[in-house]
């Protein structure tokens, strides 16, 4: 069975606070993430912070920090203030500014507050599970950066109140919407704060350049040329490409001339060899061994799988 515990209040210092906090059913685990927590505060200029309205396992003192068992993602949408935790030291500190997020990892010691002279307005969601736990052990999100630059958008916003509102009205099945809704968040933070590091160099223009000159010229261009046409050095661009694709120039071009390659296979009578030399193979053998790596098909499984019986090599 679910319960909640609910906090609202309305007053000077904090125009608005919503919590919510969740019991979580094993089986709910089961789904590959739960919600523990979500809520809204606003914390006004000179406000005490945190608020005293949350349960004793999260209420914690800025100059002591806490440590959780759970996830949090936080999104700051109005003023600006700091962060700090263990990985990253208790120094300075991170600067958060209206537009960033920042992740909370369990067992990882952390404080942060607001700017006095500012406050902020915050939104949170906690939760655990395997599946959360698998995209940092994969590398998508790690203690060495927890802050992400995202910018400010509404669709986010929208996600977090979509999720206080599943969990204030706790209908059948509630737990399962909170985890798709902190998958999406969890998406979009990845998203944003990647294409947020390329947007403050010209890295972006510079790879839809990359990527017009591969479609247009896949049958012969090479990664070599490409590099020297964008004033770049070869393993400069070939790093940043990667980075930003995930593939490496020689494999984006090869995944361009093996969907060219499944488009004539599909809808032309063309044979293997003049498909091959289509697409810019000139070793027919090297054509078929490529096509079958990618694909686990041969050129001709793949015809007579698109195509019909009926299909000819």
């Amino acid at each position: 069975m679910h319960t909640a515990t609910t906090f609202e209040h309305t007053g000077n210092s904090m125009a608005s606070l919503h919590l919510k906090y969740l019991a979580v059913n094993p089986v709910d685990l089961k789904w590959g993430m739960a919600v523990n927590s979500v809520g809204f505060q606003e914390i006004g200029p000179g406000s005490e912070y945190p608020p005293e309205n949350h349960p004793s396992r999260y209420v914690f003192s800025t100059n002591n920090g806490r440590v959780l068992n759970e996830y949090q993602l936080l999104y700051i949408t109005e003023g600006k203030g700091k962060f700090f935790s263990r990985t990253t030291g208790r120094g300075k500190g991170i600067s958060i500014e209206k537009g960033m997020m920042f992740l909370l990892f369990p067992g990882e010691w952390h404080t942060y507050c607001p700017d006095k002279e500012t406050g902020w307005k915050e939104y949170w969601i906690g939760f655990n599970g395997p599946f959360a736990d698998n995209l940092v052990d994969q590398g998508f999100f790690s203690k060495s950066k927890p802050v992400l630059n995202v910018r400010l958008h509404e669709d986010i916003v929208n996600l977090y109140n979509d999720a206080i509102k599943a969990s204030t009205e706790q209908e059948s099945g509630f737990q399962q919407i909170l985890a798709g809704i902190v998958d999406r968040l969890l998406s979009l933070a990845y998203y944003h704060d990647r294409n947020s590091q390329f947007m403050e160099s010209d890295t972006a223009q510079k790879i839809g350049e990359a990527k017009m000159m591969i479609n247009d010229n896949f049958t012969s261009i090479t990664p070599e040329e490409i590099a020297a046409k964008l004033c770049l050095s070869y393993s400069s661009f070939r790093k940043t490409f990667k980075e930003y694709t995930g593939f490496s120039p020689a494999r984006f071009i090869n995944d361009v001339r093996m969907r060219k390659a499944k488009e004539l296979l599909t809808n032309t009578a063309m044979n293997i060899k003049e498909v091959a030399y289509s697409v810019g193979y000139n070793n027919h053998d090297y054509f078929f061994t490529a096509f079958r790596h990618l694909t686990g098909q041969t050129p001709s499984e793949y015809r007579k799988m698109t195509q019909g019986c009926g299909a000819k090599d």
